[in-house]
């Protein structure tokens, strides 16, 4: 079996048995390219079956003398793992060479979080007169509302959007969907947009059950929600790095700071690991400081 075989099986593994998106799977084969490219070049004349845990010790000397930093590399030897845990499954080797491979210790990153004030800054921001003005309002306030993805939010749709209960039904990673609530300004504003602005465009087949929609009547972009968002924020004033996921992480945050259980936040987030949840609900020191001092016997003015 060579490395081309192996890959092209890889490949038709993470489609047809993990349901992954393009995006993901393009991902994963980056990752096992750079392995290649790293075999190539030193004229290692082996096969995935015959890599060893030397040989793998070398290529992240390897990607590390390239300046990839400690996260790309372990997003490459994460994708490595992944690659030899389909071919064990596949009986195609004896041995997983990543099994007692260790990457680069992680830190703790904390993005920024924007306050409820930052929030409503950057949606009053928006200029209603304009003619995609209660689209951008109706999709922020939901970002805000559901912490969504920005995948999740271009590809919201009507058929899984049930204002008269208040719940919308999303598709996250793996195609997972779970159910999550919105709030009351939320389907109001949808409302108004769905009502008033989006029964005008002309939309394109294919695009008809999508929520948000361009001037062109298809479905919006990753890049023009970013665009969109990054132009508020200059004119809101507003000096942190904001994307949308900056939204999703301060829907968490304001959650968990207002008294919500972890275990909740974790499903509405779509997280399948609650270690997650509790890196993107970072809750900042003072928040904690307050709790202490409000909640704690000994702080307490009736303690004796």
């Amino acid at each position: 079996m060579d490395w081309n075989t192996a890959i092209k099986g890889f490949k038709s593994y993470l489609i047809l048995e993990r349901s992954l998106s393009v995006h993901s799977v393009d991902a994963y084969l980056h990752d096992i390219s750079k392995l290649q490219e790293y075999i190539e070049l030193n004229n290692l004349d082996i096969s995935p079956a015959k890599l060893t845990h030397r040989d793998l010790s070398g290529f992240i000397q390897f990607i590390n003398d390239l300046g990839l930093g400690d996260r790309s590399q372990s997003r490459i030897l994460s994708g490595i793992r992944a690659f030899y845990k389909y071919l064990l499954i596949e009986n195609l080797v004896d041995d997983d060479p990543t099994e007692l491979v260790e990457g680069p210790k992680l830190k703790r990153t904390i993005p920024d979080v924007l306050s409820y004030e930052e929030i409503k800054q950057i949606i009053e921001a928006i200029d209603l007169s304009e003619e995609t003005g209660h689209r951008n309002r109706a999709m922020l306030e939901t970002l805000y509302a559901c912490g969504l993805r920005v995948s999740e939010l271009i590809t919201l749709k009507l058929s899984n959007y049930y204002a008269d209960i208040e719940y919308i039904k999303v598709l996250g990673k793996n195609n997972k969907e779970r159910i999550i609530p919105i709030g009351k300004e939320a389907v109001n504003q949808n409302q108004l947009y769905i009502n008033s602005y989006r029964n005008k465009i002309d939309i394109k087949p294919g695009h008809e059950d999508y929520i948000y929609l361009n001037r062109r009547g298809k479905a919006l972009s990753r890049v023009m929600v970013f665009t969109i968002i990054k132009k508020l924020v200059e004119k809101a004033g507003i000096k942190k790095i904001v994307s949308p996921h900056t939204f999703r992480h301060s829907f968490a945050t304001h959650l968990v700071e207002g008294g919500a259980d972890l275990r909740s936040v974790q499903d509405m987030l779509g997280h399948e690991s609650i270690i997650t949840t509790e890196i993107y609900t970072h809750v900042d020191t003072k928040f904690l400081r307050d709790t202490i001092m409000k909640y704690h016997p000994r702080n307490r003015n009736d303690n004796i």
